[in-house]
Order: C-alpha cells, then sequence, then structure tokens
C-alpha cells in the first residue's frame, strides 16, 4: 500500500546523488532526513572527505 509508504519506511528511493569513483571514494557518511516532512520525498545527504 504506497499510502502506508512513509509511515513503513518502504518507500521508492528515487532521490539519488550520482558521483564519479574518485568522488565515491571521499563519502564518508549517507543519510536519509526524515525529522520533518517537507513534501513526499526525504532529502538525501551525502558527507564528503575533503
Amino acid at each position: 500500500n504506497r499510502g502506508q509508504a512513509w509511515a513503513k519506511d518502504v518507500g521508492w528511493r528515487i532521490d539519488y546523488q550520482i558521483a564519479t569513483p574518485g568522488i565515491a571514494q571521499r563519502a564518508q557518511s549517507a543519510s536519509i532526513y526524515k525529522a520533518e516532512r517537507f513534501s513526499d520525498h526525504a532529502p538525501l545527504t551525502i558527507d564528503y572527505l575533503g
């Protein structure tokens, strides 16, 4: 049931961050921001070294 996807954390992952191999190696952490709901999307945050 897509109507409960947010509550059950089973939504489609359509928000991506694409990186070259060199940048991908610098990725330190990734998180999905769900503290506030802006829309049916949840912002993806990636922290990079350097």
